[in-house]
């Protein structure tokens, strides 16, 4: 016999298993204060991800040189590890002889001057940003030190750059007082000038900054000649201004694609490097390294050592806890892909930015900015923006879900906008194809649609020569809008989701 148990009608829906059966769905949450009642995981969890499906999606955002995609064996060590404080070196040693690994192994891959049974000098960070800082305060700090002892005075220190340099350099010379003198662009020449950059050095410059990899085009400076001219003028002058080497992005690509390149610990100014471990390092976002030349390189006052954790530990960061999770990732890279899988993975990335950048030039349409040999990207610009421009073409590729970021150059270029396509480890060579398609169908809904500033008869005289009235300009607008919507509505149409 079936037994049954009526509910009664007052009874909670705490009993209906489907969350969306439930009041959790159809009750408003606070948004800028904690709810006074609990409810179940079940309903937080479906209502958190309803929402987070309205982000794009991370493998199509092109915008990023952030790594969006590992394998599942190393997804599984993250989680794992992901109740780990790295802090806490005396209690989970092993993961900090991870770190150390890899501090060098990434020392040994950037040339570093390593004796046989010598210990590289690094550190783990939470990404570029704080490494630059960190490498930036020991700049300032040797500097510093090194006034001092001469007698003169240590309060207006500099540091040379390129206007194309990532904003973490701003607010490195804005939080920690130092003059940012940047050698401004020019069009067609988007890096910064050697040159240039060592006319600006003087007695007050902590360092020279050279990016291998500029943000803006993917472009390597010339960091061999920017050595080169500075030793020549530290001889001149008696200084010893140094260069560190922002490799955020092409850190874990030069070793790999171009082994000749002199960039790095090979040359005798390059007291510091830091590398992304979430770029090209391939690593989910959350990990950087920062590689110091020697321990001289690195003062000893800048480090502390802490006894509370349950052991001496020496630490040198701007912040303090933080996940394993990232350190563990790098490690399971390093010795899972090795120099032939990470040499593979770069191959297949430049192979596919120019399957991309030959597809763009086929259009017609557009003129190539970024450069052959650099970080895999594709950067470019419209070669006739009177019409349309590159921010029409980045809002209409949403539609078909792709993010990419259209922007200006910094001075003195900054009347030159782009676009720019980051070629990642899971960008496929159907992913380049198929995105050409989808621009050339951008470009055709463009061409249909008038010019940004409106048609001519919106602003200009009449056949009578008689400036327009009110009421046919807004007739005028009325027209553009429908056009426009049935532009939209026969792109509905068309099959593409």
């Amino acid at each position: 016999m079936v037994l049954s148990h009526a509910v009664s009608a007052g009874s909670s829906d705490d009993s209906v298993h489907s969350t969306f059966a439930s009041r959790y769905v159809r009750a408003a949450l606070p948004r800028f204060r904690m709810p006074e009642n609990s409810i179940p995981k079940e309903a937080a969890y479906q209502i958190i991800n309803d929402e987070l499906m309205l982000d794009g999606n991370p493998r199509l955002n092109l915008a990023s040189f952030v790594t969006t995609w590992m394998e599942p064996e190393c997804n599984k060590l993250m989680m794992d590890s992901i109740n780990k404080n790295y802090v806490d070196m005396d209690e989970y040693p092993v993961t900090t002889e991870l770190q150390n690994r890899c501090v060098n192994m990434i020392a040994h891959l950037f040339n570093a001057p390593l004796g046989e049974t010598e210990t590289a000098v690094g550190v783990g960070t939470v990404g570029s940003s704080e490494a630059i800082m960190l490498a930036g305060l020991a700049f300032k700090r040797r500097w510093q030190n090194k006034m001092k002892a001469a007698g003169k005075p240590c309060d207006k220190p500099n540091i040379v750059t390129g206007a194309n340099v990532q904003v973490c350099w701003e607010k490195f010379a804005r939080y920690f007082e130092v003059e940012l003198k940047e050698v401004k662009l020019r069009e067609g020449y988007y890096v910064m000038d050697p040159e240039k950059a060592v006319e600006l050095v003087d007695e007050n410059t902590i360092c020279v900054a050279a990016i291998l990899g500029s943000t803006l085009n993917g472009e390597f400076e010339d960091v061999k000649m920017l050595n080169d001219l500075l030793v020549k003028k530290n001889e001149e002058t008696g200084w010893d201004t140094p260069i560190h080497v922002d490799a955020a992005s092409g850190g874990f690509i030069a070793p790999f694609l171009y082994p000749e390149l002199e960039w790095d610990f090979r040359l005798p100014l390059v007291k510091s490097i830091n590398v992304s471990g979430h770029k090209y390092g391939l690593v989910y976002a959350g990990i950087g390294w920062c590689i110091w030349r020697s321990k001289e390189d690195l003062p000893e006052e800048l480090i502390f050592h802490i006894n509370y954790l349950g052991a001496d530990q020496p630490t040198f960061t701007l912040n303090f806890s933080k996940g394993s999770s990232q350190v563990i990732a790098q490690y399971y890279q390093l010795i899972r892909l090795g120099f032939e899988g990470y040499k593979n993975i770069m191959d297949n990335c430049r192979e596919n930015a120019k399957v991309l950048k030959e597809g763009l030039e086929q259009t017609g349409r557009f003129n190539i900015v970024s450069k052959d040999e650099g970080v895999p990207l594709v950067a470019f610009s419209l070669k006739d923006s009177s019409r349309h421009d590159e921010f029409e073409i980045s809002e209409f590729l949403r539609r078909f879900g792709w993010i990419v970021p259209a922007y200006t150059m910094p001075p003195d270029a900054q009347h030159v906008t782009v676009l720019r396509v980051v070629i990642r480890e899971d960008f496929s060579r159907t992913f380049a194809e198929r995105l050409v398609i989808d621009i050339e169908k951008v470009l055709h809904e463009l061409d249909a649609l008038p010019s940004r500033g409106g048609p001519p008869s919106l602003t200009s005289a009449n056949a009578n020569g008689d400036a327009p009235s009110e009421r046919d300009i807004e007739r005028q607008r009325e027209v553009v809008a429908i056009w426009k919507m049935a532009v939209l509505a026969k792109k509905k149409t068309n099959g593409v989701c």
